[in-house]
């Protein structure tokens, strides 16, 4: 059977749409705005899926005035003829029947992404209504459906000369809590699909009133520009993004790999560009193959000396950037989340293709073995005096009785859920929030000044910072491979700095601690910033707080404007007392906490962007927080 041939008998039929609309969560996950994305990534995909195949080169998405959602791409168009088995049309068995698609029975697709096949049927069952155009065979098709139900047959509406499929969609606002969408949001997950599929052009046009703007992604480099993306504010150790291709069996593989001269390891991977965050078997082998050649390179050329230990993995990936990305044609995920990898034969082929392209790599280009051995061998002496402090920090843990830090306050419930720890700037504010608190449940932990940059440091040098090492301490957690949330003191970890320039970046600079350390505790919610107000007005002995000049001005035109009216702007928390302090920013019942969420669909581009704020480089700062002055205030950018 040819590749080409795709049409109404390569479309086979498991079973109905029923469910979709009343457990909408089974199959995209949230009815949240991260669900409402997803919508257009399952019809994106199938686009994606012809690109794969050869057959699609442009898709166009557009953000619509009335809020819907427009695709459209150049592939073959979907086959119109009637299927046997459902006597209706092709078109109309893949966005009304679930797992209905040219992903099941091998026919249609050698590999494909999205969800299994899903996609269309859902994207349909959830939206108000949904109208698909195809063009193929010379002919232009239209059919229109709504809340998942038929309206017309499939009807032909005209003659064409290009073949493609074009989707337009409404969400439905009876299911999804949101239903504007993101252009930022999309963008960033386009911009992925375009890297990871080479050549294929994706353009996201934001056609509502006030927000217009197009943006293209077009990467005949694919995945090495990729990774030069991901390099974008670090300084990189060498100019060539190193590059890995093969095929083994049924499985395509491609690895792209640079390192800069930062200390943190930014290695993603893929199967049919589904990101998978926590690896699998292709990363398995791309971590063999790296470890082993490199070990095997620096013996051969004596850079180890017989009675030197070989390097371990992460040394040589420190400051490394990778993408693992392969294509298969049946691919087998592990675990309840689904995001990890299972076919053994991943492994073996990334592992194959990585040892014989990288080994050549290494003996074509000395310079630059040289340089990533050079790097790897500093990175196992700082492992080393690493590990000599931790295990100094766990006998002294064991022989103290596991003592907290002198400066913490702590609170008198010994019961994580009930409690919660205040990370606070400066012994001033330390000293109104351990006044101020619930000591059965609030625990106050004081910081000097602002904490050590970790995205410029290494392990040794981050574990003898004492401000740090107080924050680990308190936490009860550990950190890096030490990490085990059971042994969390705190349900919420709640970073309350001044709402000032200094404020915002002791928060970063926390946040970046906490994500590069502490993941889990920002994954499963438990990191917070306090929201302290920037205004207390007063008048005839009433007092009311504004926590933006939008609230202050609100205020001012509800009590009037006059000279009674007493205005005062905080600079700091150590400004208040301990009674305005609790009233403001620390009584559970009427502060306002913002929760820390991470983007978990996309790691990299939370990479990028505390590379952007934390890194050396400070053109790409200011260029960041120009960009997205109207989300944010009182970020430094110097």
């Amino acid at each position: 059977m040819s590749e080409n041939n795709y049409g109404a008998d390569q479309i086979q039929i498991l079973e109905g749409l029923e469910a979709v609309r009343k457990r909408p969560g089974m199959y995209i996950g949230s009815t949240s705005a991260r669900g409402l994305h997803h919508l257009v990534y399952e019809i994106v995909d199938n686009a994606i899926d012809e690109a794969l195949m050869g057959f699609c080169h442009t898709i166009d998405v557009s953000l619509n005035a009335d809020g819907s959602v427009t695709v459209v791409d150049d592939g073959r168009g979907i086959p119109v003829e009637i299927n046997k088995k459902k006597g209706i049309s092709t078109v109309e068995v893949v966005f009304t029947i679930l797992h209905a698609g040219g992903k099941f029975g091998g026919g249609g697709y050698k590999v494909s992404g999205g969800l299994h096949g899903v996609g269309a049927s859902v994207v349909n069952a959830l939206s108000e209504w949904l109208e698909v155009t195809v063009e193929r065979d010379g002919k232009k098709y239209q059919q229109r459906y709504e809340y998942g139900k038929t309206i017309y047959p499939l009807k032909e509406i005209g003659d064409s000369d290009r073949t493609g499929s074009t989707i337009t969609f409404l969400p439905d606002k009876t299911i999804f809590e949101e239903t504007v969408f993101d252009y930022n949001v999309l963008k960033q997950r386009l911009r992925e699909m375009a890297f990871l599929t080479k050549g294929v052009k994706i353009i996201l046009r934001d056609c509502r009133e006030g927000k217009e703007q197009v943006k293209e992604f077009h990467y005949e480099g694919g995945i090495k520009e990729y990774v030069e993306y991901l390099n974008k504010n670090q300084t990189v150790l060498y100019p060539t993004v190193i590059y890995c291709e093969g095929q083994k069996g049924d499985v395509y593989v491609e690895v792209a790999m640079q390192h800069n001269d930062g200390y943190n390891e930014g290695c993603y991977s893929f199967v049919n560009n589904i990101t998978t965050p926590e690896g699998g078997t292709h990363y398995t082998g791309f971590k063999n193959a790296l470890t082993k050649t490199f070990n095997d390179y620096a013996r051969n050329m004596k850079m180890l000396k017989d009675n030197e230990e070989n390097l371990v993995g992460e040394d040589i990936r420190e400051g490394m950037s990778a993408i693992i990305s392969i294509k298969i044609p049946e691919p087998q995920f592990e675990g309840q989340t689904k995001q990890k990898l299972g076919n053994s034969e991943a492994r073996s082929a990334v592992d194959n293709v990585v040892s014989e392209q990288l080994t050549y790599f290494l003996e074509q280009n000395p310079g630059v073995a040289k340089t990533i051995i050079e790097k790897a061998l500093l990175a196992q002496r700082a492992r080393d005096a690493a590990r000599k402090a931790r295990d100094l920090t766990r006998r002294k843990t064991a022989l103290e009785g596991m003592s907290l830090p002198g400066k913490l306050a702590d609170c008198s419930d010994k019961d994580p859920k009930n409690c919660e720890i205040f990370i606070v700037e400066g012994d001033s504010a330390g000293g109104s929030a351990k006044s101020a608190r619930n000591r059965a449940t609030q625990a106050i932990l004081p910081l000097r000044g602002k904490i050590l940059n970790v995205e410029k440091s290494r392990l040794d040098k981050i574990l003898a910072n004492a401000e740090i090492r107080a924050m680990i301490t308190a936490f009860g957690t550990g950190i890096s491979d030490d990490f085990d949330i059971e042994k969390l003191r705190y349900n919420k970890i709640i970073i309350m700095t001044d709402a000032d320039v200094d404020g915002a970046h002791i928060s970063t600079l926390m946040l970046t601690f906490l994500y590069r350390f502490m993941p889990e505790l920002i994954k499963q919610g438990h990191v917070y910033l306090a929201q302290p107000p920037l205004y207390k007005l007063e008048r005839n002995k009433q007092v009311w707080y504004a926590y933006s000049d939008e609230e202050l001005s609100n205020i001012i035109k509800e009590v009037g404007r006059d000279n009674s009216n007493k205005v005062q702007r905080y600079k700091g928390l150590g400004e208040m007392d301990a009674e305005q302090l609790w009233d403001t920013t620390m009584d559970p019942s009427k502060r306002i906490l913002r929760q820390v969420v991470m983007d978990e669909d996309n790691p990299a581009e939370v990479d990028v962007t505390f590379n952007t704020l934390m890194g050396d480089n400070v053109e790409p700062r200011r260029e960041f927080i120009e960009a997205n002055a109207k989300f944010v205030t009182n970020l430094d950018i110097t």
